[in-house]
C-alpha cells in the first residue's frame, strides 16, 4: 500500500476512496471526452464544432468534414457540389488552417454522400408570443390578457 506521501507506482493496486463533496469541473471532463478524441484528432473535432463558421452557412449545410489525417481532410458532400468545392479548394483550406491555427490541411479529398446531415430545426417560439399571435386582432382588455395567459399555458413545453 502506497502512503500519502509516496505515490502509487504503475502495477500496484491504488485505494479505492470515495471522494464526497465538491469536486472541480476539470476532474470530470477528462474521462467523458476521452472517448470522444480517441475516435478523433482535436483538429477534426474543433472542425466538427465550428464548421458552420469556417466555411459559411450555405456550403456548411451540404458538406460535413469526416476525417483529417496526414495532411488530408475529407469531406462528405451532396451531389455536384464537389465540383464547386474543387475549385474553391485553395480557400477552403486557408480558411480552414486560419482556423486551426497551423497548416494542418495540404489536400481535401471529397466523398459523395447522398444523406447530408440535415438541416438545423427552426428555435420554437416561445409560448407567450404563440398565444398573441393565435388572438390576432382581438380588442386589449381583460379578457384578452385572460386568454394570453391561458394560451400561454397550454402551449408551454412540457
Amino acid at each position: 500500500m502506497a502512503t500519502d506521501s509516496e505515490p502509487n507506482k504503475p502495477g500496484q493496486k491504488q485505494d479505492n476512496r470515495h471522494v464526497y463533496g465538491p469536486r472541480p469541473i476539470a476532474a470530470l471532463i477528462g474521462p467523458l471526452i476521452r472517448p470522444a478524441f480517441r475516435k478523433r484528432a482535436p483538429a477534426t473535432a474543433a472542425l466538427l464544432a465550428d464548421w458552420d463558421a469556417v466555411i459559411g452557412p450555405a456550403l456548411a449545410a451540404v458538406t460535413t468534414p469526416r476525417k483529417l489525417a496526414n495532411g488530408t481532410l475529407t469531406l462528405a458532400c451532396a451531389g455536384p457540389v464537389a465540383m464547386e468545392l474543387q475549385y474553391m479548394a485553395p480557400v477552403l483550406m486557408q480558411r480552414i488552417n486560419a482556423h486551426l491555427g497551423q497548416i494542418a490541411v495540404q489536400r481535401l479529398k471529397f466523398i459523395q454522400d447522398l444523406n447530408p446531415a440535415p438541416p438545423p430545426k427552426p428555435k420554437p417560439i416561445p409560448a407567450t408570443e404563440a398565444a398573441r399571435a393565435a388572438l390576432g386582432d382581438m380588442p386589449e382588455g381583460e379578457l384578452r390578457e385572460a386568454l394570453e395567459r391561458l394560451g400561454a399555458m397550454v402551449l408551454r413545453p412540457r
